[in-house]
């Protein structure tokens, strides 16, 4: 039986036999092994690329640009999630034991939802835009298209299977590219669930997925793709922005960071430490947006540590290790590398295990853990945690904390959490220090406003993705404008002759240079724009609806 034949043992969307797309799977574990076969065939490196060239010269017959292909491959890729979320989610358990509901939920979930937005705004996304010229090109049309950049390769990456992987494709897709996948190696079997799925539900001769480890990646980045979207760590991010120069290709990076995170007295110190637990040990904190460290004033550090270890019992119960809701380390490789750092940690002085501490290699399981006595230039500050350990270093004031996230002058984090009821402390940090995104008395939950940015800045990552700004990534603004052919007299001034002449000058001068207003002027043109005129106009539309009624009455009396 070859690898192929294996994964057939895959649920069809067509299969009449196939199970319930919507079966409880918060609490229920995959028990039965031949619900998904762990086989992941990489793609031969001599095939790859033909199979660029393949769907480079589909994008070249402009299937992509048509609207109704686009909305029907999107209504295709959401069918996929839809029908086949058993699959998924077994497979996600069987790469490191993830609750099929954590999958629904923080991988599936979300990427539906942004399926849906965008189909309800591709027609306004892709519309042209009018733009004002002003007077002096009144009667020119000027316009901004959204044109695709053409064939989009999207590496995504094992935390987040689908999410981080077939969420930029979504966004691709909806601005009219082409899209070569490439899914994590790592994450093996949710790689060849996508890589089962994707023929079946979508085109083919558009959309095609690689498989394969470095050698293919490396095959696949000597390609020419007119857009690149990575997620990953920083130091593939440079390999991958460095293979995209050698075509000037535009690419979108999502790294990481030590994404801190900031708690005063002020805040509620039970509600962060649930929340802070919650967001530190969702995926057994593989995420690239959790929370990375604690920086806590002294008056709140005590009640701090008590509340997270009162927070796990909750969130997980009592046997956190046996229960069904809490993942493992993806590898041996990032297992080994977390206990490294713990087992440094602990020998630094003053350093303390407040909270958990127990691993098993055996099971690839780290019980969360909370260190306090943390210094700000210990081992375990150097890089990101990326797992479910979380130091607290003890700080006197809001002014501490900012002095101390910004002499990491090399991070501009990815996330910067806030826990304070004080406005001060809080527009202090939001105002003085850097970061991708930001969020105030809460976690991650940002990632679930579409209508939001999302990505990093500097070594975090560049460029932004999610609902209208996934688009704009994945499309370049073409000026376009189109004017009479006539009306040349109007013109004359742009010509050598007479045009360079001082009396063509004084004339050009007055119709086309600007000239910027003074203070007095400039204020005055702001407090004008900031006037509320929607409601002006609609308030003087019922006005002259008013006085119109008034002379009807009088005429008719």
């Amino acid at each position: 039986m070859t690898a192929s034949d294996k994964l057939k043992v895959f649920p069809a969307a067509s299969d009449p036999n196939a199970t319930s797309t919507h079966s409880p799977l918060t609490t229920a574990i995959p028990k039965d092994d031949n619900v998904f076969v762990p086989v992941l065939e990489y793609t031969p490196v001599e095939q790859i690329p033909t199979i660029v060239d393949q769907v480079r010269t589909a994008y070249m017959q402009d299937v992509t640009k048509s609207l109704e292909w686009r909305k029907h491959q999107l209504r295709q890729l959401w069918k996929m999630l839809d029908e086949n979320e058993d699959l998924l989610a077994s497979a996600s358990f069987k790469d490191h034991r993830k609750n099929p509901g954590e999958v629904i939920v923080y991988d599936i979930m979300p990427l539906k939802n942004e399926i849906v937005d965008a189909l309800a705004n591709i027609d306004a996304w892709t519309k042209p835009e009018t733009v004002n010229g002003g007077v002096l090109f009144a009667l020119d049309k000027c316009q901004v298209r959204r044109e695709p950049f053409g064939v989009a390769l999207v590496i995504g990456a094992w935390n987040y299977p689908y999410q981080l992987l077939l969420g930029p494709a979504a966004a691709a897709i909806t601005a009219g590219n082409a899209v070569v996948l490439k899914p994590s190696e790592v994450a093996e079997h949710a790689a060849a669930a996508v890589s089962y799925l994707v023929p079946r539900y979508l085109d083919t001769s558009c959309i095609r997925v690689v498989n394969g480890a470095i050698p293919e990646t490396t095959r696949l980045l000597e390609q020419k793709f007119d857009h690149i979207f990575y997620t990953g760590n920083g130091h593939v991010g440079k390999i991958v922005m460095s293979a995209a120069a050698k075509y000037l290709t535009p690419v979108v990076l999502e790294l990481g960071g030590k994404s801190p995170v900031f708690v005063d007295e002020t805040a509620n110190i039970d509600i962060a430490a649930k929340r802070i637990m919650w967001a530190k040990t969702v995926n057994c904190g593989q995420t690239c947006i959790a929370p990375d460290y604690i920086l806590i004033t002294s008056k709140a550090l005590p009640k701090f540590t008590a509340a997270c270890a009162a927070a796990l019992q909750e969130l997980y119960g009592r046997d956190l290790r046996n229960t069904t809701a809490y993942p493992r380390i993806i590898s041996q490789r990032q297992y080994d590398r977390l206990e490294k750092v713990i087992e440094e940690q602990k020998k630094t002085p003053g350093c303390k295990v407040a909270v958990g501490g127990f691993m098993s290699k055996d099971d690839l399981y780290i019980e969360p853990t909370v260190m306090t006595g943390v210094g700000k230039h210990d081992s375990i500050m150097q890089d990101e945690i990326f797992g479910p350990l979380l130091p607290v270093i003890e700080i006197a004031d809001v002014n501490e904390a900012v002095d101390y996230i910004r002499s990491r002058h090399v991070d501009k984090p990815l996330a910067l959490y806030i826990f304070s009821h004080n406005r001060k402390a809080v527009s202090t940090i939001l105002e003085r220090c850097d970061s991708g995104n930001a969020m105030v008395n809460d976690l991650l939950m940002n990632m679930a406003v579409s209508t939001l940015p999302f990505g990093g800045v500097g070594p975090s990552g560049m460029g932004k993705y999610h609902g209208k700004h996934g688009f704009d990534s994945y499309t370049h603004a073409r000026s376009v404008m189109i004017r009479p052919a006539g009306l040349e007299f109007m013109w004359m001034v742009r010509y050598p002759i007479p045009g360079y002449s001082p009396r063509a000058l004084k004339l050009a001068r007055f119709l086309m240079q600007h000239n910027p207003p003074g203070p007095v002027m400039q204020s005055v043109i702001s407090a004008v724009k900031a006037l509320p005129w929607k409601i002006i106009w609609w308030m003087a539309c019922v006005a002259l609806g008013v006085v119109i009624g008034w002379f009807a009455n009088e005429r008719r009396g």
